[in-house]
């Protein structure tokens, strides 16, 4: 067996099996890197988009049409989300390590099997928030202070699934948040296309989460974890069409009050056919299928930038 094959072999269910995690990574830093999730880009992803969204959508508000946004801003932010994304798996997975050790899917990840202790995790976490904040410290000082702000909902946001079956509801609030740091970023102030952006972003959330809790339906009703998945039940399509058509509308909204030109809205007819094929593709009781489509929201929060990005431009 290859070094490769042994380590997927311990890696989580859910791992990226050909990700560089695996194939390149020294074994000192391999248990760390798979703890803040760069084995599964995905989160990255969905924490960045809206924040490159908020990012165009002040550049074109405030008149700064004669360029693409500013390059240095969107890799700053890109960093950022890798670093912070990494920083709330690994505080997730503190308060998640005895719950994680009785599901299927989470019971091999670094904490629960032993690859990392959680004196090393602790430590990794204090790296990760320095990283951050340096990070933090080159934007303008209402931005740092927005960008503070949302370490309370990264703390928080592992306990809701404890008391409340809206856990998703959180992770809306703490994802999206990037949607007010951009456009504080920008402008240094915050105006209403950047909460319509965001109230559109959490009912973007509490679609694609609810969809990827259905994998865990099961043990998360065995160990008493709660989730909209759980809540919902048969209805989650019903549920699924409500937020996802609420997210469209708001993420129109936010580009109309942003003076979005009408290119952008012929080409939002792409993101709306996206979330139309995971609702009618869905099947609640497929596991792989609701990792597929939960993945796939990558591809819608590519499309909604581009949307953004050709109604800045043209």
């Amino acid at each position: 067996m290859t070094k490769l094959e042994e380590r997927i072999k311990k890696a989580p269910e859910d791992t990226v099996k050909q990700s560089w995690v695996h194939r390149l990574s020294p074994d000192f830093a391999w248990g760390y890197l798979q703890l803040m999730r760069a084995d599964r880009p995905i989160g990255t992803w969905l924490l960045l988009w809206p924040a490159l969204w908020s990012i165009i959508l002040a550049s074109h508000y405030y008149g700064d049409i004669s360029a693409l946004p500013n390059i240095k801003l969107l890799l700053l932010f890109a960093l950022g989300a890798f670093v912070m994304r990494g920083a709330g798996c690994v505080v997730n997975d503190l308060w998640d390590q005895k719950a994680d050790a009785k599901v299927e899917r989470t019971k091999d990840r670094p904490l629960p099997s032993g690859r990392v202790s959680r004196f090393g995790a602790l430590v990794f976490l204090g790296a990760l928030c320095m990283v951050g904040l340096l990070i933090l410290l080159r934007l303008n000082p209402f931005a740092q202070i927005v960008g503070a702000s949302s370490l309370v909902l990264i703390v928080i946001y592992p306990l809701m699934k404890r008391i409340t079956y809206w856990p998703q509801l959180m992770l809306g609030f703490t994802f999206n948040w990037g949607a007010l740091l951009g456009w504080a970023a920008v402008s240094g102030s915050l105006e209403l296309p950047a909460i319509i952006l965001y109230i559109g972003g959490i009912f973007w959330t509490l679609g694609y989460d609810t969809i990827y809790a259905h994998q865990d339906r099961e043990d998360d009703a065995m160990i008493g974890v709660k989730s909209t998945a759980l809540k919902f039940g048969e209805k989650t399509h019903r549920w699924l069409s409500a937020f996802y058509f609420c997210s469209f509308l708001l993420f129109l909204a936010a580009g109309w009050l942003s003076k979005m030109n009408v290119a952008f809205y012929f080409t939002m007819i792409i993101a709306a056919a996206h979330l139309v094929y995971q609702l009618r593709t869905l099947d609640i009781d497929d596991r792989e299928l609701c990792l597929k489509l939960f993945k796939s929201n990558h591809h819608f929060g590519l499309i909604v930038f581009i949307c953004f990005l050709i109604g800045h431009q043209f």
